[in-house]
């Protein structure tokens, strides 16, 4: 045994380089496993323990104003164990300097009654947290105390004890910082799904003040509910919408439709995925390339092998030595996965504390992670080296010291002719021979290439699935620089009203309602929008920037809304909307879009104002202004009552491109990372493997007379045509991964389109090419260095 044992360390010290570069490349299925399944285990754990210890609500709810007499009506609804009323209103935040609208919202905090549910928790100066009771009451000066969320004050640069404006029903107040905080309900702060902690803070204050300011003294205008052990949230929203409408209340939202935990479901949801494809597809390539290596490894050692075989080593021997040769392979891989996931699973934790706000987020890789890291790198190399190892038991001792035999080989006659009429060279033509006589071997070759190129490919999928839906989104659907969302519907007077201000060209309304759309006992909740059919500046478009036309009395669904509910073009369904009479209609479908986002229905403005009896009312205004003069619209936008969120076009994509698009940048670098390590591995084991098998042939082509040079044409001449051949057949894997894992992370909420941008496809032959060019290098100085006796003695 003490000869097999070093006889594996000789050829670990002969193979070093192989098996450091197939140990990278199953270091890249097990860095993807433990950096998507740590950051899995980190969200979650972070969001049971925040929500555990700030008692997030289960259900939430919005009226215009309901006395607080009426707290019982909703306490005793069944499953219902807890009820929290406050106060809560939309606010504008001005800072100095600052032109851009800043959305504000307000909740009021009760010092006789502590929040006990959605309880915010302040930052300490050392990084910890501790629980939020009361700001404090407004003070002599009219100057009122109040938390901040936290990720709103550090992206906007305030610090405690520093001072703000805020327009509060028409009269500006101020606000003195006391303490950052951070809420289980506003774990995620954005627009459009994408976070944007400058345009949007939360403050907390005193309620007495909050309540004066709105005259709302003895009232409330926000409900969270928690529920009793085993009920049911759909039950109790339901009962819950029928006590709504009789203080002016819209809807009721449990805590799975909640914006801030939806938009960190889909993420856990979006990672889970990958945590099982990546690994996946990083481990077929991994295992084809050990399967194609040791084939060949084993076939260059085949003499060896037959010679151990007859001095007495049995199969099993021979096959528990190969198996260690690889389990160090796997061994290398896991140990720097290992290094590379957590390291990699750090960083996104960094990243991740940016989109989502808790009082801490730590990496978390629990036992049975490390122990599937564990399983996949020792499958990865038993599974790749089976059937080599299976070769070496069949095969009998006296057959494997014989020479294998020469591989047939005849010249087409087509090729013959297609050398005469582009006379190749001597040298091109034996490149063109040497692949066309082993076609599997070369075929091999070819897929692993193409297979490394792929996963490239995939790596920059999410950077041009994101660029791509911001240009969709800014330049085709939304072409108006301003976004304008009013308090409460107002009269379309409103469009004349903002026409009017110095810079604005023209000026589009729409309207956005709740409804239930009802098929048979299929329903769903969504928001139905109402848009003028003629707009410019706000249209329907679908995936393929194709604009959608609308139809009065008729309603058209996203194709996932659609297939929820089962029905097509011209089938009808029945609308129960949410405001106004509620009123329960039947409305045709004229037509199902392919959307980015979510689950939508879209009617005609003309429509929906019709359905909801009240005249010709909007919620929404879509401003095309001159580039000089957004800043004063804005300004005087600003200073408007009842304008409730307004934001700039130009504002949001530049917090995306600063924040969103960073990150999607680098994460989609960390998997680009891995993938060219793949790359590498497999572009130099297929050179070098292929030096190992035809040193002997080189030497005896410079004994016959070809140059150094000559020879090395032929080694590197062999790669490259290799590579060409492995660009198209690659480029078109990935096209199909990209396809696949946009299939994979379609969700209810949020569909990637399948999208490769030209530089993506460039990138991926550059690292296939850049890969090629390294290992000819290599091979080239191995050409210079051949010992031609050597060579040959060791072929005889």
């Amino acid at each position: 045994m003490m000869l097999l044992q070093r006889k594996l360390a000789r050829d670990l010290r002969r193979l070093w380089s192989q098996v450091l570069t197939i140990g990278l490349v199953v270091a890249s299925a097990v860095g993807a496993l433990l950096t998507t399944q740590a950051c899995v285990h980190s969200l979650q754990a972070a969001r049971d323990r925040f929500y555990a210890q700030a008692h997030m609500a289960d259900v939430f709810a919005s009226v215009r104003r309901a006395p607080r007499s009426a707290l019982p009506s909703f306490e005793n609804l069944p499953g219902v164990a807890q009820v929290q009323a406050t106060v809560e209103r939309p606010a504008r935040l001005l800072l100095p300097g600052q032109v851009d609208p800043v959305m504000g919202h307000l909740v009021g905090v009760d010092a006789a009654r502590p929040l006990s549910l959605n309880q915010p928790v302040l930052r300490q100066a050392d990084g910890s947290t501790r629980p939020a009771v009361w700001p404090g009451a407004q003070r002599s000066d009219g100057v009122m105390p109040a938390w901040i969320s936290e990720g709103f004050a550090q992206a906007r640069g305030l610090k405690v004890g520093q001072q703000l404006q805020v327009l509060m029903n028409g009269r500006l107040r101020t606000v003195e910082v006391v303490g950052l905080a951070l809420s289980p309900d506003a774990v995620f702060v954005g627009a459009m799904g994408m976070p944007d902690p400058r345009g949007y803070g939360i403050l907390w204050v005193d309620e007495q003040a909050l309540a004066a300011a709105w005259d709302l003294q003895g009232a409330f205008t926000r409900l969270a509910l928690r529920l009793a052990p085993g009920a049911r949230p759909d039950e109790v929203q339901a009962a819950l919408q029928d006590l709504l409408p009789r203080w002016g209340g819209r809807d009721a939202v449990p805590r799975r439709l909640q914006g801030s935990h939806q938009m960190l479901e889909n993420e856990i949801q979006e990672q889970g995925l990958l945590g099982t494809v990546l690994p996946l597809v990083f481990t077929a390539v991994s295992i084809f390339l050990l399967h194609v290596v040791m084939m060949r490894l084993v076939a260059t050692q085949r003499e060896q092998m037959a010679c151990l075989k007859a001095l007495g080593f049995s199969n099993l021997r021979l096959a528990v030595h190969l198996l260690q040769l690889v389990l160090v392979i796997a061994a290398v891989g896991w140990i720097v996965g290992g290094a590379l996931g957590w390291w990699a699973g750090q960083w996104l934790m960094g990243l991740y504390a940016e989109f989502f706000r808790f009082p801490d987020l730590p990496l978390v890789v629990p036992a049975a992670v490390w122990g599937q890291s564990v399983l996949l790198a020792g499958s990865t190399a038993v599974l790749g080296a089976a059937q080599a190892l299976l070769g070496i038991l069949r095969e009998s001792p006296a057959q494997a010291m014989q020479p294998p035999a020469p591989p047939r080989f005849r010249s087409a006659p087509w090729e013959a002719a297609l050398e005469r009429a582009l006379r190749l060279s001597l040298v091109l033509r034996m490149i063109l021979r040497q692949v066309r006589r082993r076609p599997w071997r070369s075929l091999f070759s070819v897929l692993g290439m193409a297979s490394a190129l792929a996963l490239v490919v995939m790596g920059n999928f999410f950077r041009d699935a994101i660029e791509h839906i911001v240009s969709r989104q800014f330049d085709t659907i939304w072409r108006g620089q301003v976004q304008v969302m009013t308090i409460e519907a107002v009269q379309a007077d409103a469009l004349r009203e903002l026409s009017r201000l110095p810079g604005v060209v023209a000026v589009e309304g729409s309207r956005s309602v709740a409804a239930t759309l009802v098929q048979g006992h299929r329903s769903q909740r969504v928001q139905l929008r109402g848009l003028d059919p003629q707009a410019q500046q706000q249209r329907l478009v679908d995936l393929h920037g194709r604009v959608v036309p609308l139809q009065e009395d008729g309603v058209v669904l996203t194709d996932r809304l659609a297939a929820h509910l089962g029905v097509a073009v011209g089938d009808e369904l029945m609308v129960r909307l949410v405001e106004g009479p509620r009123p329960v209609v039947a409305l045709r479908v004229s037509g199902v879009v392919s959307e980015t986002m979510g689950l939508n229905a879209t009617t005609t403005l003309r429509t929906l104002n019709r359905l909801l009896q009240e005249g010709d009312r909007i919620t929404g205004l879509s401003l095309l202004v001159h580039d000089q003069a957004l800043d004063s619209v804005l300004r005087s936008i600003t200073l408007m009552p009842r304008v409730g969120g307004a934001f700039s076009k130009a504002h949001l994509l530049r917090n995306m491109q600063a924040i969103t698009a960073r990150n999607i940048r680098i994460m989609s670098g960390i998997m680009t990372g891995f993938a060219l390590v793949v790359a590498l591995g497999v572009v130099y084991n297929d050179a070098r493997i292929a030096w190992s098998e035809r040193k002997g042939e080189l030497a005896s082509l410079r004994v016959l007379g070809l140059t150094r040079a000559e020879v090395a044409q032929l080694m590197v001449g062999e790669q490259l045509v290799l590579v060409v051949l492995a660009l198209p057949l690659g480029m078109a894997l990935g096209w199909l991964l990209v396809w696949g894992l946009s299939v994979g992370l379609r969700s209810d909420q949020f569909q990637f389109p399948v999208v490769v941008l030209p530089r993506t496809y460039a990138l991926g032959a550059l690292s296939l090419l850049g890969a090629s060019f390294a290992s000819s290098v290599v091979m080239w100085r191995r050409v210079q260095g051949l010992d031609l006796v050597a060579a040959l003695k060791t072929r005889e």
